[in-house]
């Protein structure tokens, strides 16, 4: 028996509505966190460099970024905040019914789940932080001849399953979003291993 596909409701919308501020913010720093961390751990990796040192560059990756995602999270938010509150007060001034009608309908914005800067900082730096530790983790548990390929393909795994998440949750396919994560994470982290390698190589 074939049953007619299924249509989005308004009650469906208003819940993927209502988790995308968030979503975009775990996913983002969670994404981010992966590359850039699991590609600075790389790049040092590549000349030779110590465990220590390898791990060191880790945390310093680690808090360094979570706090670039924070404030970059919280001034891109609220500069969308901005924007939204300036379009609906051009349609309407001192009614807060006619606002929220406006908001919704022409704008399509819920005034529940509008732009939160506060939340998005957090969320961004957090994410960041625990997915940052999943290279440095691959490095600490790997045999000490085993240091680059554990980062790499521990990261790369984690990031397919990012993306497929992803794509789940926010209603993407999921094969797509976990491939494009996963060629982009691979590119910059070969990218910086191969500057790691020659600046190594320069410097001895």
């Amino acid at each position: 028996m074939r049953h007619a596909p299924r249509t989005l409701s308004l009650h469906d919308e208003a819940h993927r509505g209502g988790r995308a501020g968030w979503l975009r913010a775990a996913v983002l720093g969670s994404d981010d966190a992966i590359v850039s961390t699991a590609s600075l751990m790389l790049g040092i990796a590549a000349t030779a460099a110590s465990k220590e040192a390898i791990v060191l560059v880790g945390i310093a990756g680690l808090a360094a970024g979570s706090m670039s995602m924070a404030v970059g999270e919280f001034v891109s938010v609220a500069a969308q905040r901005d924007a939204e509150r300036a379009d609906a007060e051009q349609l309407s001034r001192g009614d807060e019914a006619r606002l929220a009608a406006h908001l919704r309908d022409e704008l399509h914005i819920d005034v529940a789940s509008s732009a939160r800067p506060w939340q998005a900082a957090w969320i961004s730096a957090a994410s960041f932080a625990v997915s940052s530790l999943v290279p440095i983790a691959a490095l600490l548990l790997a045999p000490a001849t085993h240091h680059v390929p554990a980062i790499a393909l521990v990261s790369l795994a984690s990031l397919a399953l990012l993306g497929a998440l992803g794509g789940r949750l926010g209603g993407a396919r999921m094969i797509p979003a976990a491939v494009r994560i996963t060629v982009g994470g691979a590119l910059a982290m070969g990218v910086t291993a191969v500057i790691g390698r020659l600046v190594g190589v320069a410097v001895r």
